[in-house]
């Protein structure tokens, strides 16, 4: 069996389901997904998100069961690279190792700016800020979980950010900050 399996998805297919067994990290190809699991409120949560050429699941590494739901955004290619493969190269290969590890603290480091930024109290603001970080990639509804907001909330922000003249929108779900 290959260490590398290449699979394309369509927009909301499930890449895996929380409980699910790991076998894999995945390395998105082309497209997007969004990495989200249900709190017990009933509200969704993003925990993560993926575009091209980035990495996700990468927890799995060490974990019997994925945490959460892979679902894509977008039309994609994802490839699943064996955990045990990545496991076994990590025993073996001190630059593999390093690089990893590396990779990996520079994902803290990205986890931690979205921690701060989910901090900031005004929807607008909050809006404003992660369109600074280039976090809105895909549609509104993923950019407004990631940012820990609603739709709603997402979507009003972003029209008074168009209205004060920060933010230039260039059509339906698309926004770019006015430089």
């Amino acid at each position: 069996k290959s260490n590398v399996e290449l699979r394309e998805y369509q927009a909301g297919e499930r890449v895996f389901a929380i409980g699910d067994q790991t076998h894999a990290i995945f390395h998105v190809i082309f497209g997007g997904v969004t990495l989200q699991r249900y709190a017990e409120s009933g509200d969704l949560i993003t925990i993560h998100r993926a575009f091209s050429n980035e990495y996700f699941a990468e927890a799995s590494l060490f974990a019997d069961a994925y945490h959460c739901d892979a679902i894509t955004i977008e039309k994609s290619q994802i490839a699943a690279i064996s955990k045990t493969s990545i496991v076994d190269l990590m025993r073996v290969d001190q630059e593999f190792s390093k690089m990893l590890t590396a990779y990996f603290a520079r994902q803290v480091q990205d986890y931690r700016r979205l921690i701060e930024l989910r901090s900031i109290r005004s929807a607008k603001d909050r809006v404003l800020a992660g369109l600074y970080e280039g976090l809105h990639r895909g549609n509104i509804m993923s950019f407004a979980s990631c940012l820990g907001l609603s739709h709603e909330a997402t979507y009003r922000a972003l029209k008074e950010l168009v209205k004060t003249g920060h933010v230039i929108k260039e059509g339906r779900g698309h926004y770019r900050l006015n430089k």
